[in-house]
C-alpha cells in the first residue's frame, strides 16, 4: 500500500487510486519491478491504473483474477475502465471443489460470544419484537396499510417491548398462473415472514378472489391460525374498512401478550446474518466487504450462520466459492444456479454483465467480474455449507448460499424470509436501506461517504484504505456491532424508519 494507491497482489495488471490522480502523476513504487508508473490519463478516486502493458484482447487481473479483457492495447499508466477494458468471450474458471475446505476453528459452545435476545417458547431467538401484518396480494394492500397506521405515534407506548407494528405489502399475488415457481416463491417467501421469530404475532389480510388464496398459503406453508397468527379475507369480513377495523382490534387483544417478553442472554449461534452489497464502489472489494468477511468468520466460529446471495454478483467467481464447498453436491448445486442464471438472461435478451450499474461504474468498478470478486469477499473464508432457494428455511450453520437477485430489496426480502434476523449491508455509493422485521447495519467502504452520510452509515470501513486500520480490526468492529443490534441496540436505519416499503419479493414468471 502507498499513499497514492492500493495494490491487491503482485501479478495484478493494475492499481487502484486512493486519490485523484491528475494526467502526469507519477506513481513511485507501482510498476511490478518496484519503478514508477506515470498516470497517463485524470484517474478518479477508486479507479484502476495499469501497471503493465495489457495487449488487445489480452486479460487484465486484479485480486490476482480476471476481471475482464482489454478490448484495445492498453500501456501503463493508463486509467482502465469501460473505454479499454470488456468482459470479452467467456473462459474457464478453475474449480478445485472443495480444495479449500477447513476447519474453521470452533470456539466451544460454552464459550461462544453472548448477546441479549428474546427466547420464543419455541426456542427459536428473536432480535427485534414486531407484530406483522401481510397481505396475499396487492388488493389487500391498503387494507394492511390502515391498520399499521393505528399504531404510530403514542399508540404503543403501554407496550415498551414491542418494537411497531409493521405492514409489508407488495405487487403480487395475481395476474399470473395460480401454481408454478413464480407462486412458489411467493407463498415461500410470506410463509417465511409468518414464522419469522422478529414476529411476536401476525395478521394476514386477502382478498378472496385472488390467485394467492390465503387458505392454500396456509396449508402449503404449514401455517396454523390461532390467537398469534390472524388470518382475515375482506370480501368475507365486510370490505377494506370492516377489515381494517376487524384486525386492528384483534391486533390490540394481543398487544399485553406480544409485550410480555424479555430480552435474555444467549449464545450468538441464534444469529443469522444476511450479506448485501448494494451501491458498490472501487473500495467495496478492498474494505468493507472483506471486513465484513472478517466478521463473518467470527460468527461462524461462534456457531452462527452468514447467508451470502445475489447470485448475478458471484459470476465470475463462483469457482472461488466452490473451492469451499463442503461436498461435490454443494458446488453442483452453486453451478446449477449460475446455469440457471445465464439461460434466464439469455432468454429475456440479456446479459449477466447488465451489472454493474452506472452508479457501480462511476465508482470504479467495470465488469461484473471485477463486482462479483469483491462481493464474495463478505463471505469471509469459512466452508461453504449448503446452497437454498429463495426465501428457503435457512436450517444450516455456517456460511450458506441463498439464490436471489443482485437487486437488493429482492436479494434481502428472501434472506429475511430464510430467517435472517440481522442484515449487513456494505456501499460505497451510500445506498440507503432497511428490512423489517430484521435491523439492518450499513457499512460504508470509503470515510467520505462515511462523513457525508454519517445519518445512514452505522460502520466507516474506510480507515483500512488508508492503512490506519486492519481488515481484522474493522471485522471484529463489525462482530461486535451484530452482537449490540441483536441484543436491541438500533441502527441508523432503523432510527430513519426504513424496513416496511422495502419488502419485495422476487417476481418470476409471465404476468397474465
Amino acid at each position: 500500500m502507498a499513499s497514492q494507491f492500493i495494490r491487491l497482489h503482485p501479478n495484478d495488471s493494475v492499481v487502484v487510486a486512493l486519490e485523484e490522480l491528475p494526467s502526469g502523476t507519477t506513481l513511485a513504487g507501482a510498476a511490478p519491478d518496484g519503478g514508477a508508473v506515470v498516470s497517463r490519463d485524470p484517474v478518479p478516486v477508486g479507479h484502476k491504473v495499469a501497471v503493465v502493458a495489457v495487449a488487445a484482447g489480452a486479460p487484465v487481473r486484479k485480486f490476482d483474477q480476471i476481471i475482464g479483457f482489454a478490448t484495445r492495447a492498453i500501456e501503463p499508466g493508463e486509467h482502465v475502465h469501460v473505454h479499454n477494458m470488456g468482459m470479452g468471450e467467456t473462459f474457464d474458471r478453475t474449480f478445485q471443489v472443495g480444495s479449500g475446505a477447513r476447519d474453521a476453528g470452533m470456539i466451544p459452545a460454552e464459550r461462544r460470544a453472548p448477546f441479549q435476545g428474546i427466547v420464543r417458547p419455541d426456542g427459536r431467538v428473536a432480535t427485534r419484537n414486531y407484530i406483522g401484518v401481510l397481505t396475499t396480494v396487492n388488493c389487500s394492500a391498503t387494507a394492511a396499510r390502515l391498520v399499521a397506521d393505528q399504531f404510530r405515534g403514542a399508540a404503543l407506548d403501554a407496550f415498551p417491548n414491542v418494537d411497531g407494528v409493521v405492514a409489508l405489502t407488495h405487487g403480487l399475488g395475481c395476474g399470473g398462473v395460480q401454481e408454478g415457481d413464480g407462486m412458489d416463491i411467493l407463498r415461500r417467501t410470506i410463509g417465511g415472514y409468518a414464522r419469522h421469530p422478529n414476529f411476536g404475532a401476525v395478521v394476514i389480510i386477502g382478498l378472496g378472489c385472488e390467485n394467492n388464496q390465503l387458505a392454500r398459503l396456509m396449508e402449503i406453508e404449514g401455517l396454523a391460525a390461532g390467537e398469534l397468527l390472524q388470518p382475515l379475507i375482506i370480501q368475507d369480513a365486510g370490505g377494506t374498512a370492516a377489515t381494517a377495523r376487524l384486525a386492528v382490534e384483534r391486533i390490540r387483544q394481543i398487544l399485553p401478550r406480544v409485550n410480555d417478553v424479555r430480552r435474555q442472554t444467549v449464545p450468538a449461534s441464534h444469529i443469522t446474518v444476511g450479506l448485501q452489497c448494494g451501491g458498490s464502489d472501487g473500495y467495496s472489494g478492498i474494505t468493507a466487504n472483506p471486513a465484513l468477511g472478517a466478521a463473518v468468520d467470527l460468527l461462524v466460529r461462534n456457531g452462527g450462520t452468514a447467508i451470502l446471495s445475489e447470485t448475478p454478483e458471484i459470476y465470475g467467481a463462483e469457482h472461488l466459492l466452490a473451492r469451499r464447498a463442503v461436498s461435490a453436491g454443494v458446488a453442483d448445486k452453486l453451478v446449477d444456479r449460475i446455469k440457471w442464471w445465464e439461460d434466464y438472461t439469455s432468454r429475456t435478451g440479456d446479459e449477466m454483465n447488465n451489472n454493474p450499474s452506472p452508479g457501480n461504474k462511476k465508482g470504479g468498478l467495470t465488469t461484473i467480474l471485477e463486482k462479483s470478486l469483491g462481493a464474495v469477499a463478505k463471505a469471509g473464508t469459512t466452508n461453504l455449507e449448503d446452497v437454498y432457494k429463495y426465501g428457503e428455511p435457512v436450517t444450516s450453520h455456517g456460511l450458506v448460499f441463498m439464490d436471489t437477485p443482485g437487486y437488493d430489496p429482492v436479494s434481502a426480502t428472501g434472506q429475511v424470509a430464510g430467517g435472517a434476523n440481522v442484515i449487513c449491508f456494505t456501499t460505497g455509493r451510500g445506498s440507503v436501506f432497511g428490512c423489517k422485521p430484521a435491523p439492518s447495519l450499513k457499512l460504508a467502504t470509503n470515510t467520505q461517504l462515511f462523513n457525508r452520510m454519517r445519518d445512514d452509515m452505522d460502520i466507516n470501513c474506510g480507515p483500512i484504505a488508508t492503512g490506519e486500520a486492519g481488515i481484522e480490526e474493522i471485522g471484529r468492529q463489525i462482530f461486535e456491532a451484530i452482537l449490540a443490534t441483536a441484543s436491541g441496540r438500533k441502527t441508523k436505519s432503523e432510527e430513519l424508519g426504513f424496513g416496511s416499503d422495502e419488502f419485495a419479493p422476487w417476481q418470476i414468471g409471465a404476468v397474465m
